[in-house]
């Protein structure tokens, strides 16, 4: 991930970050796999519960609330008993869901279980990145940071291929499989062994050297971070900084706290937080992703080949991802977030105009089609898979990334759980509007709607955002002085 010469004993501390890192980043693989694996079991559950379509929307969508609880509360809940622990916890809430979610007997129960497992959701995606950001070398701390989201879309894409092998091997989702089970509570109990997998990882991890240091146990931090950084980066001079930094934090309880000068009683550097998370949802990624069945029958594709199309989809966030592995410690984060926001937007108003030109037929029993004709058909096609690979090359792992990174000492985990919970509610306000915005304005308003917050972003990273790459996490300290 580097091309500067190093010593074997940097070369060995470096590929222990590594390690650490993808031991982290499991979370993320159940982040992605919590909240994609629901698509494959809607309608059996919606069967065998006979539930209305409203009720189907609060099952899948109530995760959702977990995850910005979970998200909200992390943080806080990291620098009172550690961040390993609260990764077992985690792990704990994603394997109490899975095995619950199986064995549901009403809509009721299976919403509680779902919104217990959103919580581990939530707390994965504070914990990961803010984890791997506090052991990663800087040097190679970016490309780190990117593999929390390179987990989330190989956990989408798992649980996509898990829903499809089970529905195929009982005949259909809602088909009983093995003892006496239907196939989609399997697509939930599947989920059990990746979170056993993630809790005896990090049972084994170390703990955060930032949060060993505010604890006082410096001899357990230096020896942490000399297993991965090696013996050229300083270690000693790096637990000076981060004493340094946390000592000047607590002279000021503000800078303690969240609270501060900007808007609603927050600091501004939170703000940007805030608004970097919501961005990434309001772009409207997770349409692709929960609702893409009408813009791929629009373009001509059969629902029979929905499945076929989402893979292609999901194999496609997944590579693209590796461009932002290989580019975001060379290039930095601001351009990167700057050409991603470019692209999103071309891309999302180009199928917004696509749309425009689409013809509605009503069938006998009143349920209305849309299809687009040549050229558009092919348009909206290639605009919605370039609005992926923007979307996969930059936003989607780089905003992790910054959460990450941006935020103090004392500060980091409280203010990553505030911005991640706003990113879950955005993506359950995203995910909640578009249907009633579909079936009454079709695909062309909303679709113009996202690619309205993707030029707004643009603007945003320009005036608001600062790059990160190649600081010390140590630095940020100032970072925040200077924005109030």
């Amino acid at each position: 991930m580097s091309s500067a010469p190093q010593s074997e004993g940097a070369r060995s501390a470096h590929r222990k970050a590594i390690a650490l890192s993808f031991a982290a980043a499991v979370g993320g693989f159940l982040f992605g796999f919590d909240s994609s694996v629901i698509n494959g079991a809607v309608s059996a559950i919606e069967g065998q519960f006979d539930l209305s379509s409203t009720v189907t929307g609060l099952v899948v969508a109530v995760a959702l609330l977990g995850c910005a609880l979970g998200a909200w509360g992390a943080g806080r809940l990291a620098d009172r008993i550690g961040r390993v622990k609260v990764m077992v916890l985690g792990a704990g809430l994603f394997l109490f869901s899975a095995v619950m979610s199986a064995l549901a007997w009403s809509a009721l129960d299976l919403s509680l279980w779902r919104f217990l497992g959103g919580i581990g959701i939530g707390i994965a995606s504070v914990i990961a990145p803010a984890y791997i950001a506090e052991i990663s070398p800087a040097k190679i701390r970016g490309s780190l940071a990117s593999l929390q989201q390179l987990a989330i879309t190989v956990g989408i894409f798992s649980a996509l291929l898990s829903d499809q092998i089970l529905a195929d091997a009982a005949g259909g989702a809602a088909n009983e499989l093995w003892l006496g089970w239907e196939a989609w509570r399997w697509m939930f109990l599947v989920e059990a062994v990746p979170a056993i997998v993630y809790g005896l990882l990090a049972l084994r991890m170390p703990e955060s050297p930032r949060y060993l240091v505010a604890k006082g146990d410096v001899d357990e931090a230096r020896r942490v971070l000399d297993s991965v950084l090696g013996p050229e980066e300083g270690v000693g001079d790096r637990i000076e900084e981060i004493k340094r930094s946390i000592a000047v934090d607590e002279k000021n309880a503000q800078l303690g706290s969240l609270r501060g000068q900007g808007f609603l009683g927050l600091k501004s550097i939170v703000w940007v937080g805030i608004l970097l998370a919501v961005f990434q949802q309001f772009v409207g990624i997770n349409i692709i992703f929960y609702y893409s069945t009408t813009l791929w029958q629009a373009v001509g594709f059969d629902e029979s080949q929905a499945f076929l199309v989402s893979t292609i989809t999901s194999v496609t966030n997944i590579a693209v991802t590796f461009i932002a592995i290989a580019l975001i410690d060379k290039v930095g984060r601001r351009p990167m977030l700057l050409v991603g926001s470019a692209g999103m937007a071309v891309s999302l108003l180009t199928m917004a105009a696509a749309f425009t030109q689409g013809t509605t037929t009503v069938d006998a029993a009143g349920e209305s089609t849309l299809s687009l004709g040549d050229p558009w058909a092919t348009i909206a096609l290639v605009a919605a898979n370039a609005f992926v690979v923007f979307f996969g090359a930059t936003w989607g792992p780089l905003m992790w990334v910054m959460l990450g990174e941006m935020f103090p000492n004392r500060i980091r985990a409280a203010a990553l759980g505030v911005g991640a919970a706003a990113n879950w509610l955005a993506n359950f306000t995203i995910t909640l509007t578009f249907p009633p915005m579909l079936s009454t304005f079709g695909p062309a308003v909303p679709y113009g709607m996202y690619g309205f917050f993707a030029a707004l972003s643009f603007f945003f990273i320009w005036f608001k955002v600062s790059e990160t790459k190649g600081k010390e996490l140590e630095d940020m300290t100032e970072e925040v002085r200077h924005r109030g």
